[in-house]
């Protein structure tokens, strides 16, 4: 099966030019454009939808940084690299502890609010794989929310940043010499230009977010369909660790017959309070299982509580925060109560009904420590990068200042020297080359990649997986239009995502092979996937030193 280059789409009609170009408005985004006006340069804002509609304002657990006297980042490494089970990068790890703490109170000179003490001091908690209080919330479980509105407020404080909202990008544009020279895209009736354009800039940076609506159970909201990560397999950018999907383990399970698509997230963060796991006999199934219980890396979590519902063949477990009290609950977390009453549970007097989701892409684009991908001019930060931080499992509330710190890296990289803008030169290709899949095959997609890839994996799961991809895949359009890029993108991100996890023959962290159930030393490194000029998905295997 061959993959398209490019995405089938009518010539730009209009362009717009700045120095650098940001896809995405999440913190990753938003951070990036802030940094690069720090650096004197202009830059356009491209957005999906509205400008907070990625998932930063989801989350709801926090940011980790070591703020208390008592704590280092030589700690927070280690939990870090404990929880990415041997392919973290340490050197990068080590960017992430020692500059986040830095990075946060910038977010806090510009007006971000965190929930705080009554001597002034930052309030800390903590959440599973972390050994120290060191995340800092804000709104109880809305710190994404907060983060997101201070960001949104800088950016429409700066008039060097301009922002298009309601434009879905398309594929990177290039020069002569191979350098990123801005981006197509389309952009919806909603905003001065409508249809097809082009942004041309000097640098590029995807800050995208994430893969989610790849699966059909996700926490991830409605615009996570691995836009960036398709993007930058076309442009012949190298894509690694993409098996490693973390499932989150606790989504509210609103039922058999809840639709398809962003579930609820319960935050690990009411486990890091002491709210308990129970299964279908009331048992706390996660003691003796590990050494920190409930709070144990995401992974073994999700893991633990699959097994659990195959073992009781019901489709969730029960979280139970009743003994944590109304008054702490309703302060704590307004808005996870707010939810599971919308649902018809209440958290103060009822067990929780949840199960895993797909949650966060540890893999994605490559990128150095400062944020540069494999092709000169585009950069990579937030979920959509890969920039060795999380290995094999994200640890938690490291997501939202990872966006934070290697922003701030883009940013200084992009002020030490930006080429003149090139004149970016026509691709030429077949109709292999560009054309789109047809929105009609999504859902089966998605069912397919639960069925098949999800928490439990195997080469048979995987295999079939595989050629239901390989089938819906030759289901193409001629139709070019948002609906069609989307489920195009989805199928390229998916067709690699599966051939990476049915390559790598073993279990770790996110990637759960029931037919290799350890790990194994030959399989520590990394899975680097790129599309050659052929459109064929290429994979090559990089140990670890």
């Amino acid at each position: 099966m061959t993959l398209p280059r490019r995405l089938l789409a009518a010539s730009p009609g209009w362009t717009v030019t700045a120095d650098v170009c940001v896809i995405g408005s999440g913190v990753a985004g938003l951070c990036a454009a802030l940094h690069a006006r720090e650096a004197g340069l202009s830059v356009v804002v491209v957005t999906k939808v509205n400008i907070d509609d990625g998932s930063t304002r989801w989350a709801q657990g926090g940011i980790a940084a070591v703020l208390d006297p008592l704590d280092t980042p030589a700690e927070h490494a280690k939990d870090t690299l404990v929880a990415g089970v041997g392919l973290c990068d340490p050197a990068a790890v080590d960017v992430l502890t020692e500059e986040g703490p830095g990075r946060l109170h910038e977010l806090i000179a510009i007006g971000a609010e965190f929930d705080r003490n009554p001597d002034g001091s930052l309030m800390l908690t903590r959440e599973g794989g972390h050994h120290a209080n060191r995340i800092v919330h804000a709104g109880g479980d809305a710190t994404g929310a907060e983060v997101q509105r201070a960001l949104h407020a800088a950016i429409h404080r700066d008039p060097g940043i301009r922002l298009i909202e309601h434009a879905l990008v398309l594929d990177l544009l290039t020069g002569a010499d191979g350098r990123a020279a801005g981006v197509s895209l389309h952009v919806l009736g909603e905003g001065s230009e409508d249809g097809v354009g082009a942004v041309l800039a000097r640098a590029v940076v995807l800050a995208t977010g994430g893969l989610g609506q790849v699966f059909a159970s996700t926490t991830n909201p409605a615009v996570s369909t691995g836009d960036g990560v398709a993007l930058a397999l076309r442009a012949g950018a190298t894509v690694t660790d993409l098996e490693f999907v973390q499932f989150h383990p606790t989504a509210l399970y609103l039922g058999a017959n809840a639709p398809a698509g962003q579930q609820p997230l319960v935050s690990e963060a009411m486990r890091g309070e002491g709210a308990y796991l129970r299964n279908s006999a009331g048992e706390r199934f996660m003691v003796g299982r590990h050494e920190l219980a409930e709070l144990a890396p995401r992974d073994i979590v999700a893991k633990n509580i699959t097994r659990e519902m195959l073992a009781s063949k019901q489709e969730h477990v029960w979280l139970d925060a009743r003994h944590l009290g109304r008054d702490f609950l309703e302060h704590r977390f307004p808005s996870i109560l707010a939810r599971a009453r919308q649902a018809g549970i209440d958290p103060v007097t009822e067990l929780v009904p949840v199960a895993p989701a797909a949650h966060y892409a540890s893999g994605g684009v490559r990128t150095d420590l400062n944020g540069r991908t494999s092709v000169p001019g585009l950069y990579a930060c937030g979920e959509v990068a890969c920039t060795g931080v999380h290995g094999a499992n994200r640890l938690a509330s490291n997501s939202l200042l990872e966006g934070l710190v290697f922003a701030g890296r883009i940013g200084r990289d992009l002020a030490r020297d930006l080429p003149p803008q090139a004149e970016p030169v026509d691709i030429e290709g077949s109709g292999l080359d560009h054309y789109v899949v047809s929105s009609t095959v999504r859902e089966d997609l998605q069912h397919a990649m639960v069925r098949g890839a999800g928490v439990l994996r195997s080469a048979e799961s995987l295999t079939s997986t595989a050629e239901t991809l390989a089938q819906l895949g030759g289901k193409h359009s001629v139709d070019p239009r948002p609906a069609n890029w989307e489920v195009t993108n989805l199928h390229t991100v998916a067709t690699a995502l599966v051939a990476a996890a049915l390559t790598r023959e073993e279990t770790r962290g996110c990637h759960w092979r029931e037919d290799f159930p350890d790990a194994s030393d030959a399989w520590r490194g990394h899975l680097l996937a790129a599309i050659a000029p052929t459109g064929a998905l290429t994979e090559t295997y990089e140990a670890m030193s």
